[in-house]
């Protein structure tokens, strides 16, 4: 096991506080967007409920997907081929 040096730390830390940031601005967009017309217009209690949840729940989903997106993107690339369309080191 090799020990990662200060950069590469430092590097991780930087990733993982853009991930977060980043996922909480599209999931406050994107709850926003499906929460807003209870704001907006005169609905009843229920639609008004449901827009809610609705929002909340499709905030939590992008708010997770973007942060796996952003760090398998910053880990996930070190087991690819060197070469586009090889499956093995050696082809």
């Amino acid at each position: 096991m090799e020990r990662r040096t200060q950069a590469d730390r430092d590097a991780v830390t930087i990733e993982i506080g853009y991930a977060l940031l980043s996922a909480a601005v599209a999931g406050a967009l994107v709850f926003g967007a499906v929460a807003g017309p209870k704001l907006m217009f005169a609905l009843p209690y229920a639609f008004e409920r449901g827009l809610l949840v609705a929002g909340a729940s499709a905030g939590a989903v992008v708010f997770v997907l973007r942060v796996v997106a952003v760090l398998w993107r910053f880990g996930g690339g070190a087991d690819q081929p060197s070469q586009p369309g090889r499956t093995r080191p050696d082809s």
